[in-house]
């Protein structure tokens, strides 16, 4: 870095019950970097955030913060209940009097008033309001944990495009899209350890997989040495005592190495009981609903067949979940008809979880009470085994549900809703909180799965990869369905997808405002936009001089080999009107 960091934690331990959770992690930002922090559900990600921001204190390592550097701290579940309303939580995160005017435009930008009761704030409103609070402050550090969770698509490209215009940060997020717009180095925490990639997270995946395959290869050889030595052991030792005592005790000391050697984690096992069933599904025939006043859907017809993947996005309070429940025979239309097709056996994955109880073990809530043994379609299985399958350890069998992580309690419901024999998965928002391994095996399941499955996501790569249909509303109740995923959907709106772009670093004295405090950017002048309409013609042009410099240099490295002059050669060659003939008219003999 050429500058010295603002945010540096080093060699950073700490145990949770006895088992280390973070064994020598660590990190640095410097101005102006976006960092992406990425591991499994339950690696330690968000405690290593926590103690960033000094929400918890290492068992030992360090944690410097460049002296008048600011940060803030966006946890997961933030508790907002200190204050009355979700203005004064803004203005109380600002800290400084004179900048409470930042509060009202960003509140509103995120859909808020500000007059909100944080008693009765959605986890929705709430995440916005937290959003809210961090952006105003103008921190020189930001500190994200799932930023993007209960947000819905609108809300996420604007804080995309918010998050562009700041300076440092680290996020913790599952979203690929998200990490892939705004990240220029990632972190990798992993059993405990942190690894850094100086690139952008499109390159973490295949680093990733080099990693692991070198560990392989190094745990490899380290099998065979000790192998080699053993068979020293039983059939190689001699009189000479001193050298017999050194490679007994290097032979401990190789078998000490394997057995502390940080092995790669399980692999997740997800094992779809959806099933084929009747080609037709449900069809709806000019449905209409409103809420009062106000119309969610509006004359609507829309066909699903067997194998269908709709993914259905829309902002929150655009009737998706209204929408879902018609399409599945829970609700019924105001006008218009609903056929569902014969013998549909339905499983919900709902993203409150409230079917989760707290107070239940994670055994008790697979077998529903039932012993040691899991109904998985047709057949049993162990409780601990089909554990293993969603990476819980056998330990956690007599654990708490409300002990689990978010990550583990997706997991968890995951594991549930798979477990019964189904041919329509309704899906509402199953990413939140999973991680990237999970959500890289619960898509291909998707995709190959021959049942059909109704999607609620505000995750665009997830759509992009499981959806064979996308339906989004256009405002005013009206519902628009377009084939493909939701990149498929904005070509066909004529929209591009947002994508990184460059940005200038705080100066040191001064923070950047964002683009809410700021208001609206300056228009470009008539003599600015003409060069940037120009610049690719132009590009073009430089391009096609820099190879004809190339095929002239070429042509006169020929020449030189001939008898007729090159002089008289360059003059017609760099004509751009002369042809063929006209080098066969001007003398040249080309035997």
């Amino acid at each position: 870095m050429a500058h010295p960091p603002l945010l540096h934690l080093q060699d950073i331990t700490l145990s949770l019950g006895g088992n280390p959770l973070l064994d020598g992690a660590g990190f640095a930002v410097g101005r102006g970097e976006r960092l992406c922090l990425v591991g499994r559900n339950g690696s330690g990600k968000s405690t290593l955030l926590k103690i960033a921001a000094g929400v918890i204190q290492p068992d030992s390592g360090s944690v410097f913060v460049q002296p008048g550097a600011s940060l803030r701290y966006l946890p997961q579940e933030p508790d907002l209940s200190a204050y009355a309303t979700t203005a004064d939580y803004v203005v109380g995160q600002i800290g400084d009097p004179d900048m409470a005017w930042r509060a009202t435009p960003l509140l509103d930008a995120l859909g808020l008033t500000g007059r909100e009761s944080t008693q009765n704030l959605s986890g929705g409103e709430g995440r916005r309001c937290a959003i809210a609070g961090v952006l105003a402050a103008a921190p020189d550090v930001l500190l994200l944990d799932e930023p993007t969770n209960h947000l819905d698509m609108p809300t996420i490209e604007w804080l995309e495009r918010e998050l562009l215009s700041l300076g440092a940060m680290v996020i913790i997020s599952h979203d690929r899209r998200l990490l892939s717009t705004l990240s220029r180095s990632v972190v990798w925490l992993d059993r405990g350890v942190t690894r850094r990639l100086d690139e952008g997270f499109g390159r973490f995946e295949a680093w990733r997989e080099e990693v692991l395959e070198q560990e392989e290869r190094d745990a490899h050889k380290l099998d065979r040495k000790i192998a080699r030595e053993e068979d020293w052991m039983r059939y190689g030792v001699t009189a000479r005592r001193k050298r017999n005592v050194r490679r007994v005790r290097e032979l401990a000391d190789l078998r000490t190495a394997r057995k502390e050697a940080i092995r790669a984690p399980g692999t997740l096992t997800l094992n779809t009981q959806l099933r084929p069933h009747r080609k037709l599904v449900a069809v709806a025939e000019d449905i209409s609903k409103a809420w009062g006043e106000k119309q969610v859907v509006r004359h609507l017809d829309l066909r699903i067949l067997r194998g269908d993947r709709l993914g259905i996005v829309g902002a929150n309070g655009a009737g998706k979940t209204t929408l879902l429940r018609m399409l599945t025979g829970l609700d019924q239309p105001d006008s218009g008809t609903i056929s569902l097709g014969p013998s549909l056996n339905m499983v919900t994955l709902d993203q409150q979880r409230r079917t989760l109880n707290p107070e239940r073990t994670l055994a008790d809530t697979l077998t529903e009470g039932g012993g040691d043994m899991v109904q998985v379609g047709t057949e049993k299985r162990h409780v601990v085994g089909y554990m293993k399958d969603f990476l819980f350890r056998p330990e956690q069998a007599r654990t708490p549900v409300s002990a689990l992580s978010g990550g583990e309690r997706g997991r968890l419901m995951l594991a549930c809703a798979l477990a019964k024999p189904s041919n329509l998965l309704v899906l509402d928002e199953p990413t939140n909180d999973l991680d990237l391994e999970t959500l890289d095996i619960l898509q291909d399941m998707l995709a190959s799965c021959e049942g059909t499955v109704l999607l609620v996501s505000h995750d665009r790569d997830f759509l992009d990869r499981v959806a064979t249909s996308v339906l989004a509303t256009e405002g005013d109740g009206n519902w628009i369905e377009y084939a493909g995923g939701y990149s498929d959907m904005l070509a066909q709106r004529h929209q591009k997808p947002l994508t990184t772009a460059s940005v200038v670093e705080n100066e040191p004295t001064k923070p950047k405002e964002t683009t809410a405090a700021r208001g609206p950017t300056k228009k470009l002048s008539y003599k600015d936009q003409f060069a940037l309409d120009n610049l690719p013609k132009e590009m073009e042009k430089l391009e096609a001089q820099a190879a004809n410099c190339v095929k002239n240099w070429q042509i006169q490295i020929y020449m030189e080999k001939t008898p007729r002059s090159l002089r008289n050669f360059r003059l017609i060659y760099r004509s751009s009107k002369q042809s063929w003939q006209n080098l066969k008219n001007a003398g040249w003999n080309w035997k």
